[in-house]
């Protein structure tokens, strides 16, 4: 993150809470907007992702006290578009370049001395990674995300699942041990003095950072180029890690595991690892949200007379579910607590879909028994209703 972007962003204002905020009220906001704009609540959608890496990004500066500190008073600081001089006239301000400023090579200013010998340039050390005397260190880079997919039966995306997962990233060159160098000796870039950024002047006295583009944000040259990653001190590697499936999932549901991505340069934190679930259908079961749903036949006795019928559960015994009397064809009755996982660990319901199942061939017996039922319900007209409304419309 440039210098510009990190006082010009309002954190307060995305996690909606005042600048004296406490810490659980911070940890309060950030949990429901976390939660209402979760990809995995939000599927398919940009912007809620976008938020929901903002918020994510809020909460990891307000909710360290450390970083809150020095975030305050960087945004105190120069916020405003120039430095505030505490000991100056009025408390006016002035231009400053903040790469001077954090790479501790200034002299004394107005109002008090910033010399090598530590300050400002010590208190933002923890979040630009450059504190005084940081011109020749290189700054941590994070690791890649990455993307897999896997495919689970359905039993196991409803009960969860560890499965191995086989993932190829940008990993440290082993030829040169992450140096780039083949000898193992890169020097330091001279553009960027090792710190892989370079800044550019953009007005009104601000010095705004890019990543250098002759080391490409490295901070390091290799004089003899590692014949195995070209220089870059990365090499594709394929690796299997075990990998845990909540219960629950559902059909193209995107998982993120924190810190499982590729590993991190100079102590930089892991990357991502995102997962795409696929789920395979089920010969008797599906799924409507957190509920299971099945089809169950039924004989026209036990539809019209009604009784008990037993009805299959994923993975568990039969329950047994009371059929009341003249029920319809296609009526659906609920089996609490049946269902896939939900998030909170309780369970949706088991959706039981009555089929009045027609025999296809009759005994004798049966058949007078039904020629007999017939004679009693001639009267009967089945149809009548659905004519009397025909002549109304």
């Amino acid at each position: 993150m440039s210098t510009k972007d990190f006082v010009e962003k309002d954190y307060y204002k995305v996690l909606g809470v005042p600048k004296d905020a406490t810490e659980a009220e911070i940890k309060k906001a950030y949990r429901k907007l976390a939660r209402e704009n979760h990809p995995d609540a939000n599927k398919n959608d940009a912007k809620a992702e976008e938020r929901f890496k903002e918020i994510s990004e809020a909460n990891d500066i307000l909710g360290d006290p450390k970083k809150r500190k020095e975030y305050d008073e960087a945004r105190a600081l120069f916020g405003n578009g120039g430095f505030r001089s505490p000991g100056g006239p009025g408390g006016g301000s002035f231009n400053f370049d903040l790469g001077d400023l954090f790479g501790g090579t200034q002299g004394a200013g107005a109002g008090g001395g910033f010399g090598g010998g530590g300050g400002i340039g010590d208190v933002f050390g923890g979040l630009f990674n450059r504190g005084a005397g940081a011109g020749t260190r290189t700054q941590p880079r994070r690791g890649q995300d990455i993307e897999s997919e896997v495919t689970l039966s359905f039993t196991e995306a409803i009960e969860g699942a560890t499965v191995p997962l086989r993932m190829s990233s940008q990993q440290p060159c082993t030829a040169c041990s992450g140096t780039g160098d083949k000898n193992g000796t890169p020097r330091v870039c001279p553009t960027c003095v090792g710190t892989g950024q370079v800044s550019r002047g953009s007005g009104g006295g601000f010095s705004l950072t890019d990543p250098c583009v002759d080391c490409k944000g490295r901070g390091l040259i290799a004089e003899n180029p590692c014949e195995v990653c070209k220089g870059s001190g990365r090499a594709k590697s394929s690796r299997t890690m075990q990998v845990r499936i909540p219960a629950g999932v559902s059909d193209n549901q995107k998982i993120r595991l924190r810190g499982k991505g590729a590993p991190g340069e100079r102590g930089g934190q892991n990357g991502d690892l995102y997962v795409v679930v696929h789920v395979d259908t089920h010969p008797v079961f599906g799924r409507k949200d957190d509920n299971l749903t099945v089809t169950v036949p039924v004989s026209f006795t036990e539809a019209a007379l009604g009784g008990e019928i037993k009805v299959p559960t994923l993975g568990g015994p039969a329950v047994t579910l009371k059929l009341p009397a003249g029920t319809p064809n296609g009526r659906t009755m609920r089996a609490r607590g049946k269902g896939a996982v939900r998030k909170d660990g309780t369970r949706g319901d088991l959706l039981v879909t009555v089929e009045v199942a027609v025999p296809k061939e009759l005994d004798d017996k049966a058949r007078d028994a039904l020629e007999t039922y017939r004679e009693a319900t001639a009267s009967e007209d089945p149809r009548a209703e659905l004519f009397q409304a025909a002549k109304g419309a």
